[in-house]
C-alpha cells in the first residue's frame, strides 16, 4: 500500500488565472511526485479566424490583463512579418519604451503583490523594533528605499489596525508563523513596508505607459506598420513626463527591490545552495528589447535569443522549427509527437476528471499544451534571459549577476541560481538592466526627433502572408504565428511563457517544469504548502494567457461537463 499522501492545491492564487497542482507527500512531507493542471477554458485565437489583419494587435493583447502590451506588441509584429513590413527606427524606439514600462510594472507588481508574502510574515512583521529595522536596511543599500524608524512605525499602525478590526484584506488566510519563514522581524517589516510603497509604485509606472500607450493596461497606440503616437514623441513635456515617472519606478527598483532580493537570498542561502526549486535542465529565450531595424532573427537585442543547457553550460542558436506542442496529456486532439504552432489546429478533446474528483495522471488532465524544444521541456522566463547572456559573455549580463553574487551577505554561488531562490533574484536583477537602459533609449528618441526624423509609420504593401514573431515577454518566450489572405487572418496561433512553465508531462513522460521544479520539495507542515507556493509564484504563473479557444462567430465549439 502506497505511503504516499495526494495533496491538491486548487485554485493556486495571486496569480494570473486559474491553476491547480497536485503532490504526492512522503510520510516526511517530502513531494514525491506533482502535477500542474489548469481547468480554465477560455481564448482568442480562433476569434481572429476571417479578421482583418489591422484588428489583430488589439484582439492579441486581450489574451489577458497582465502581459497586454507583449500581446499587442508580437500580434502586430507577427503580421509585419507576414507581410514583410518594416516599421521605422522611431517607432521601434517607442515600442521598446513602451515595452519596457511593462517589464518593470509586471515585475514589481509580481513581487511584492503575488509573490513576496511567500518569503516575508506580515505579523512577524508587527513584533519588529523599527529603529533595528531602519539599521537593517541600511545593511543592503547604502540609500534603502524609504526607509527610517518613523516610516516602519507608520507602518505597523497601519497593519496593525487591520488585524485589530479582523479586516485583513490581502493578508488573510496566510500561513503566518510557519517555520519556512526565514527573515527577521525586522526584515519582515522592511518587506511589508515595500509592499505598501509597490502600491504606490505600480500606479506610477502603469501612468508611464499611458503616455505613449494613450491608456493602461491595454495600449492602443500600436498599428501594423508602426505607432500613433507621433504627437507624445514630438512634445518634449510628454517625452519627460514618460521619462520622469520611468526614474520613479527605478529608483525603487535598484533601493528597495534589488536590496530586498539580497535580503532574501542572504536568508533563504540554505535553500539556494540546495537547489530547491529547480525544475528542468533547459532554458529558452527568444530575445527582447530590439536594438536595430535588422529584422529577426538577426539583429541585436538588450536579451539574447537562445537555448541554453546547464550540463554542458552551453546556448545553441534558436531553431524555430523546433517548437511543437504536445497534446498527449492536454485536452485536445493531435499527433502524439507534436506540431508546429504555424500548422498546428487546436481541437478540444476533454475527457474530465477521476471519479473521486482527482486528476486522471494516466490520460489527459490539463487544458494546457506542452510546448517542446527539440523534444526536450524547457524553463522560460527572467533566469533564462540571464543565463543565456551569461552564457553568451554579455557584459551587462555578467556584471549584475557577479555584483549580486558577491554583494549578498556570505555569498551567493553560480550554482545558486538553479533554484526558487535564483529564479526570483533574476527577475529583480532583470528589472534593473532594464531599467539602467531607460535614459539611453529616451536620449536616442530624442536625438532622431531633433534631426527631423519623425516618420512612425511605413504602409503595408502586401495583403497576403505568413510569418511568425518570438519575442519574449515578461514572464519568458512569446510566439505568435499567422496566415493572412485577402487581408483576412486564416490561421492563428500562439505560444506563451506560461504553456512552456505550466505544461503537463508530454508523451515521453517529461515533466512541464513547474513539475519538475516541485519534485523534492519537503513542506514544513503538510496542510500548509507555503513551499509549493513559492515555487510555483517564483514562475509569474499567466495561466489566462497559456489556454485559448473560441469560435470567432461565437458559435459552439464543443459542449463539455467540468467538474468543480
Amino acid at each position: 500500500m502506497s505511503q504516499l499522501k495526494r495533496f491538491t492545491i486548487d485554485p493556486i492564487t495571486r496569480i494570473e488565472g486559474h491553476l491547480r497542482i497536485e503532490v504526492d507527500l512522503d510520510p516526511h512531507n517530502v513531494v514525491k511526485d506533482a502535477y500542474s493542471s489548469s481547468g480554465m477554458f477560455r481564448g482568442i485565437e480562433l476569434i481572429m479566424q476571417d479578421r482583418d489583419f489591422h484588428d489583430v494587435g488589439l484582439f492579441a493583447q486581450r489574451i489577458c490583463g497582465v502581459c497586454t502590451f507583449t500581446h499587442y506588441r508580437v500580434g502586430t509584429e507577427a503580421v509585419e512579418a507576414a507581410l514583410q513590413v518594416q516599421i521605422p527606427t522611431v517607432a521601434r524606439i517607442v515600442r521598446n519604451l513602451l515595452h519596457a514600462s511593462l517589464f518593470l510594472h509586471d515585475h514589481v507588481v509580481h513581487f511584492y503583490q503575488l509573490h513576496g508574502m511567500d518569503w516575508f510574515d506580515v505579523v512577524a512583521a508587527l513584533r519588529a523594533d523599527p529603529v533595528k529595522a531602519a539599521a537593517e536596511a541600511l545593511k543592503y543599500s547604502s540609500t534603502p528605499y524609504n526607509a527610517g524608524a518613523g516610516t516602519y512605525r507608520a507602518v505597523q499602525q497601519r497593519v496593525a489596525a487591520l488585524v485589530s478590526s479582523g479586516e485583513l484584506g490581502p493578508f488573510a488566510n496566510g500561513y503566518w508563523g510557519n517555520p519556512s519563514y526565514k527573515l527577521t522581524p525586522e526584515q519582515d517589516l522592511i518587506m511589508l513596508s515595500h509592499y505598501l510603497d509597490a502600491l504606490s509604485v505600480q500606479r506610477t509606472l502603469a501612468q508611464a505607459m499611458a503616455v505613449f500607450g494613450g491608456k493602461n493596461p491595454h495600449p492602443q497606440s500600436l498599428v501594423v506598420g508602426g505607432v500613433t503616437s507621433v504627437m507624445d514623441i514630438v512634445d518634449p513635456s510628454r517625452v519627460a513626463e514618460f521619462l520622469g515617472k520611468m526614474e520613479s519606478g527605478v529608483r525603487f527598483v535598484q533601493t528597495g527591490y534589488v536590496p530586498d532580493m539580497r535580503m532574501v537570498a542572504e536568508a533563504y542561502a540554505q535553500e539556494a545552495r540546495a537547489g530547491e526549486g529547480y525544475g528542468v535542465p533547459n532554458f529558452i529565450s527568444y530575445g527582447a528589447f530590439p536594438l536595430d531595424n535588422i529584422p529577426w532573427p538577426k539583429g541585436a537585442m538588450l536579451f539574447p535569443m537562445g537555448v541554453f543547457n546547464r550540463a554542458t553550460g552551453r546556448v545553441t542558436s534558436l531553431d524555430a522549427e523546433q517548437i511543437k506542442e504536445d497534446v498527449t496529456r492536454a485536452w485536445y486532439q493531435g499527433p502524439e509527437h507534436g506540431v508546429y504552432p504555424g500548422t498546428e489546429a487546436t481541437i478540444p478533446d476533454y475527457t474530465g476528471y477521476e471519479a473521486d474528483g482527482a486528476l486522471n495522471r494516466s490520460g489527459k488532465y490539463s487544458w494546457i499544451k506542452a510546448p517542446r524544444y527539440d523534444g526536450m521541456s524547457t524553463e522560460t522566463g527572467p533566469l533564462a534571459r540571464l543565463l543565456i547572456g551569461r552564457a553568451l559573455h554579455d557584459p551587462l549580463m555578467v556584471n549584475i549577476m557577479e555584483d549580486f553574487e558577491h554583494s549578498v551577505p556570505g555569498g551567493f554561488s553560480p550554482d545558486s541560481w538553479y533554484s526558487t531562490v535564483g529564479r526570483t533574484a533574476a527577475r529583480a536583477l532583470e528589472a534593473d538592466i532594464i531599467g539602467s537602459q531607460v535614459a539611453g533609449w529616451v536620449d536616442e528618441l530624442a536625438q532622431y526627433v531633433g534631426q527631423g526624423e519623425t516618420q512612425t509609420y511605413a504602409e503595408p504593401v502586401n495583403t497576403s502572408g505568413e510569418g511568425f514573431r518570438l519575442l519574449d515577454a515578461p514572464r519568458g518566450a512569446l510566439g505568435h504565428w499567422i496566415r493572412i489572405d485577402n487581408s483576412r487572418v486564416t490561421h492563428y496561433q500562439a505560444v506563451v511563457p506560461s504553456t512552456w512553465n505550466a505544461s503537463p508531462r508530454d508523451h515521453k513522460g517529461q515533466k512541464g517544469p513547474y513539475e519538475a521544479a516541485l519534485v523534492n520539495t519537503r513542506l514544513a507542515i503538510a496542510n500548509q504548502p507555503l513551499e509549493v507556493l513559492r515555487t510555483v509564484h517564483s514562475f509569474d504563473p499567466c495561466i489566462a494567457c497559456a489556454v485559448h479557444i473560441i469560435d470567432s462567430k461565437g458559435a459552439e465549439v464543443a459542449h463539455f461537463q467540468v467538474d468543480v
